[in-house]
């Protein structure tokens, strides 16, 4: 895909001789809305981006829903209004002047306490014209809960302004407390319109072409999860998501569905698109092997290796055989134990002979291009070429 973004001055750590942090390395993109933008900044860093739509949002102006809340919420007093994110409360107040209720929703507001989640949905409350009474720094929903409790909500109507998933325990302790809650769904999520991309998405993750995968909501990890239920591939996914794949989330609660069933979730301290690149590119380099070869410097990434730092892409058989040469560095292993490498890579458990694996690490040397790296050592196998300590 194409970089579709201008660079901005904290993107511009890769220049073009470079070779980038996540190149060698095959990230999969979940995201719906801004998927452009993140599948720009990985590919910026060198990485190859598999994009699968795992939800799509349901456009403002035909949502049936987000308009029966506003009518709703507009046939009362407003005591206290919470605006959870930017994009969510514009779109809300736009979608509203579409039809034809703005000023009301505007007046409404305005005689409420508005309370506003962070900083962005608190430029968005100040951009209509409105003003917030709280804000916490931690952007937490939390610190905003605690804050609404302190002051008191029972008998009091309150709008939470949602934004692509529901706030069970928030609107609970609101309503636990005496408040007549308001659920206001802005940007709905459901299911791609074309499943085939996240389809292939799933397929490449089970065949060990995918290194790392992104999610940016919870309604997305939740769909990818689904559909691979759906496929009859479910625990193997679960179970290349627990063990071999580096999982990264835009936050905790997008991590949330992936977390329950066990998936590990890295996480940025703050839940923005370049926190979640910096965040995979501080940690995926780290899952690296890395050997000193007759005298070179060789590193297995993802779908490549770097020799001496050149990107020499690798095919997944001739890798898998790099793979487990590396393991034991130096070490000779047989054919028949790099055959059964070979057999566990493609799933099958015969046809693969000593000639598959004699191909492979010619291909294998072909990739490296330097010769001498593998070794053939006669009537034994092969090995790489390590000097022994």
């Amino acid at each position: 895909m194409t970089a579709l973004l201008p660079v901005l001055p904290e993107e511009s750590d890769v220049t073009a001789t470079e070779v980038g942090p996540l190149a060698g390395y095959t990230v999969g993109v979940t995201a719906a809305r801004r998927a452009d933008e993140l599948v720009a900044l990985l590919e910026r860093r060198g990485a190859d981006v598999v994009h699968g739509p795992a939800i799509r949002i349901v456009p403002l102006a035909d949502d049936s829903e987000l308009l029966a809340a506003t009518s709703a919420l507009l046939g009362g007093p407003v005591d206290v209004a919470v605006a959870t994110t930017g994009i969510g409360f514009r779109g809300w107040m736009e979608a509203a002047e579409g039809w034809g209720v703005g000023r009301a929703l505007h007046a409404a507001l305005a005689s409420a306490n508005v309370v506003a989640r962070g900083p962005k949905a608190k430029g968005a409350v100040r951009a209509a014209g409105l003003v917030e009474s709280f804000s916490p720094e931690s952007e937490a929903n939390a610190e905003v809960l605690a804050h609404l409790l302190d002051l008191g909500v029972a008998g009091k109507r309150v709008a939470v302004q949602l934004h692509g998933e529901p706030l069970p325990d928030f609107v609970a302790a609101l309503r636990g407390a005496g408040a007549e809650v308001v659920e206001i769904p802005v940007y709905r999520w459901t299911g791609p319109a074309d499943t085939g991309p996240l389809e292939r998405l799933i397929d490449a993750v089970l065949a060990g072409q995918v290194d790392a995968i992104t999610f940016t909501s919870a309604p997305a990890a939740a769909s990818v999860l689904e559909t691979a239920d759906r496929l009859d591939r479910g625990p193997a996914f679960l179970d290349a998501l627990r063990a071999r794949v580096l999982v990264v989330g835009v936050g905790a609660i997008t991590a949330g569905p992936l977390v329950r069933l066990g998936v590990p979730v890295v996480c940025p301290d703050r839940a923005r698109l370049g926190a979640l690149v910096r965040e995979l590119v501080a940690v995926m380099p780290a899952r690296a092997t890395r050997v000193e070869v007759d005298g070179r410097t060789l590193e297995l990434r993802g779908q490549a290796a770097l020799v001496d730092g050149d990107l020499r892409p690798v095919a997944p058989a001739p890798m898998a055989l790099l793979r487990a040469l590396a393991t034991t560095p130096g070490r000779v292993l047989p054919r028949a134990a790099l055959a059964g490498v070979l057999r566990r890579h493609s799933g099958r458990e015969s046809t693969v002979d000593e000639h598959a694996v004699e191909t492979a690490v010619g291909r294998l040397r072909a990739a490296l291009g330097v010769p001498g790296l593998v070794q053939t050592v006669v009537k034994r196998g092969y090995r790489l070429a390590v000097t022994p300590r």
